[in-house]
Formats: structure tokens, C-alpha cells, sequence
């Protein structure tokens, strides 16, 4: 008799999966905003994140800078770097110079974005133009490049858009979007903001019914700042909820408001956790208050790891 496989064993053997977490940063423009950030960086790495995604400046506008956040993050952090890399109005030659850079400097995963088009629209001839031109340009990168990584493989992240992408025809449209990046190469998708609890059940359940199969991670925003919360839905075209934003301004002091914004925050983590997500993302601003009270009201489930103390004894 041969012996059980592991498709017989008992399904009671498999654990709860852990769910992913990661928070976003952005490079510092000055010798404060570095030092607030550091303080934010050692905050976040106590709660073990699987990586922090780094923000790059349209056009690479801040390329230095992400690049220096970047090496810091691997050389001073236990933290892994997840790379932003917008691409439209690059060309394939310096596109592959800068993939080539950040494979170099020991980055394995890259947030492939298109980035915002010039305002007159014109691009150079040649340029690329969407997201899943530069999934395919780090995919024919890594195969020249696939006998350094161990078997391993560079892990591609993409936006996704829990409401229509401004520039869009439709939600439908988005979706299909999404499924050419996926078809590329792309093995997970983070999402927009968004503000509204069945907003980010009603992607998955559209992106799912069209063949979409990779993880989609929502990117959950900490909602206490009315100003933060407009100028943000001004830059994405992202309508917030209104009534939320009148609670916030019609809160009787900042820690009312505050306490107002980290529930709604947890309401919209807490729907999406129900409605499959893998994981979350959440959009820090180089702050960690905010960030760390929404999670200490979720209780996820993590894996165990050594101690923040023994990883960074391993690491250095």
C-alpha cells in the first residue's frame, strides 16, 4: 500500500494562512523629514512587515534619493524593499538601466507603474507607455539575469483600482487592465484608496469573475486628516465619502477627529479582510501613529519569527 499523498491528508493539518503586511514610504526631501522618517522606519520594522514599498518621483524625479532610502533600508533595517518604478515616457534602454541598477543594489521586488502622462500628451518616439510595457521590459531583464537569483525570482507588483481609474472608460475596462498585467508577468496587485467598505469586495469579485488570479492587497489610507483626505482624492480622482469627512470637520477637537478616522480605517481593513484579502497596505506618510493604531485594532494573524533583536543579529 502506498502511502498518503499530501492531497489525502486530513485538511484539519493546514493553518489559517498568515495575512501579508506592508506599509508604503517615500524617499525624505530634507535633513528633518530624514530623521522623522528613521524614526517612523524603527516603529514599523517592530511590527515585522513582509516589506515597505519605496515611492519613485514622476520620471524618476527623486531617483537618488528612493535609491539611497532603498540601500539604507537593506543595510541598516531588517526590512525588505519593495521598489516602486513608474515608466511612461522612459525608453526601453533606460528603463533596463534602472531595473538593472535596483537588481544590482539587491532589490528583488518591483512596483511596476505606468506613472502620470506629460500634460500635453506627447511621448518620445519609442517610449513606453503603460505598466504592462515595463512588466514585460523586468521579466526579459530577470531572464538575462535568472542564473543570480537562486531559483528564485523578481516578484512584480501592480496597481489595481477599487473605483475607475479617472483616465478609464469603465470599471470593466480596469479589470481587463489588470488581466493584461497579470498575463505579463505582474504576481500581485496593490490597490488605490478607497473610502467606502464594499469597495474593495466588489473589485475582487469582478477582477475574480474575469480570470484574475493573483493577490489583490488593499492599500488601506489611516482617514484623520480632512486635508490629507482631499488632497489625495484631488491627486487620484478618488471621490471620498462625504459623510466621513463632515464627521471629521464636525469633531469637537483633533483627538475626537483622530478617533474618528482610525474606526473608519478599521472598518474598511476589517471589510476587506472579510471579503478574502490577503493582506494589507497601508499608506503611512512617513508616519507611524496612525498606521500602528489601526493595526493594534486588527489582530492579524502573523507568522512567527525570530525576535526583531535576533533578525537584525542575523542580518548584520
Amino acid at each position: 500500500m502506498s502511502p498518503p499523498t499530501l492531497i489525502d491528508a486530513p485538511t484539519s493539518i493546514a493553518a489559517p494562512a498568515p495575512v501579508a503586511l506592508s506599509y508604503e514610504l517615500f524617499p525624505p526631501r530634507s535633513p528633518a523629514a530624514s530623521e522623522t522618517l528613521w524614526k517612523t522606519i524603527r516603529e514599523l520594522e517592530a511590527t515585522d512587515p513582509d516589506y515597505v514599498s519605496v515611492t519613485y518621483g514622476a520620471s524618476g524625479s527623486n531617483h537618488d534619493t528612493a535609491l539611497d532610502l532603498v540601500d539604507r533600508l537593506q543595510l541598516e533595517t531588517t526590512l525588505r524593499p519593495l521598489a516602486h518604478l513608474t515608466c511612461v515616457g522612459g525608453s526601453p534602454a533606460e528603463l533596463s538601466t534602472v531595473v538593472n541598477e535596483l537588481l544590482d543594489r539587491g532589490v528583488r521586488g518591483i512596483l511596476a507603474l505606468r506613472g502620470d502622462t506629460p500634460r500635453d500628451g506627447v511621448l518620445p518616439h519609442g517610449a513606453l507607455r503603460y505598466a504592462q510595457d515595463l512588466i514585460e521590459l523586468i521579466r526579459r531583464v530577470e531572464l538575462r539575469r535568472s542564473a543570480q537569483f537562486a531559483a528564485g525570482k523578481v516578484a512584480i507588483g501592480v496597481a489595481a483600482y477599487p473605483t475607475k481609474h479617472p483616465e478609464s472608460p469603465s470599471e470593466a475596462h480596469d479589470i481587463e487592465v489588470l488581466l493584461a498585467k497579470q498575463r505579463s508577468g505582474a504576481d500581485f496587485a496593490i490597490t488605490q484608496v478607497f473610502f467606502h467598505t464594499d469597495q474593495y469586495a466588489s473589485l475582487l469579485n469582478r477582477a475574480r469573475r474575469a480570470g484574475v488570479t493573483i493577490p489583490v492587497i488593499p492599500g488601506i489610507m489611516p482617514l484623520t486628516s480632512v486635508r490629507r483626505i482631499e488632497k489625495l482624492a484631488s491627486l487620484s480622482g478618488v471621490r471620498p465619502d462625504a459623510s466621513l469627512v463632515d464627521r471629521l470637520r464636525s469633531a469637537g477637537d483633533e483627538a475626537a477627529a483622530r478617533r474618528i478616522g482610525i474606526e473608519a480605517s478599521v472598518a474598511l481593513a476589517e471589510a476587506a479582510l472579510e471579503a478574502g484579502a490577503p493582506g494589507l497596505h497601508l499608506y503611512t506618510f512617513n508616519e507611524h501613529e496612525a498606521s500602528l493604531e489601526v493595526l493594534a485594532r486588527l489582530s492579524l494573524p502573523r507568522p512567527r519569527r525570530p525576535s526583531l533583536a535576533a533578525r537584525r543579529r542575523a542580518a548584520h
